[in-house]
């Protein structure tokens, strides 16, 4: 069986998607392998096994255009609202909850919120599938 492992978005600025991931998600570098023309930074918490992976090629002058391909990541939280509450305070600038239901049966309830490159994010209400 293969393992979801990581996943990789390339980023413009280190440390300003640094700083949103462990202010918004608690991600910590957990570790960090530097070359000559990029630098592979493993962002992980204790929450799960899987890390996510932030490649900043150093020789990058503006900021990636994300196109029309990339969807976005997912995390879970036990607190959806007191979550949105607190990424609004932080100045994250989380979009509205959303509740999701199908034939009148709840699906899910989640926001979306974006990181300083424009990846999107969704932040699910743990529970039922989305655990």
């Amino acid at each position: 069986m293969a393992k979801a492992i990581h996943s990789m978005i390339r980023v413009f600025d280190e440390a300003l998607s640094i700083d949103f991931y462990s202010r918004s998600f608690g991600l910590e570098v957990a570790d960090r392998l530097d070359f000559e023309t990029f630098t592979l930074i493993y962002l992980s918490n204790s929450e799960s096994t899987f890390e996510l992976e932030l490649t900043v090629n150093k020789d990058r002058a503006e900021p990636y255009d994300l196109g029309d391909g990339y969807g976005h990541l997912a995390v879970s939280v036990i607190d959806l609202d007191a979550e949105h509450g607190r990424l609004e305070a932080l100045g994250f600038s989380p979009k509205k909850i959303v509740e999701f239901n199908r034939d009148g049966m709840p699906i899910a309830r989640f926001f979306f919120i974006e990181d300083p490159d424009g990846y999107k994010i969704e932040v699910l209400q743990r529970g039922g599938r989305f655990n």
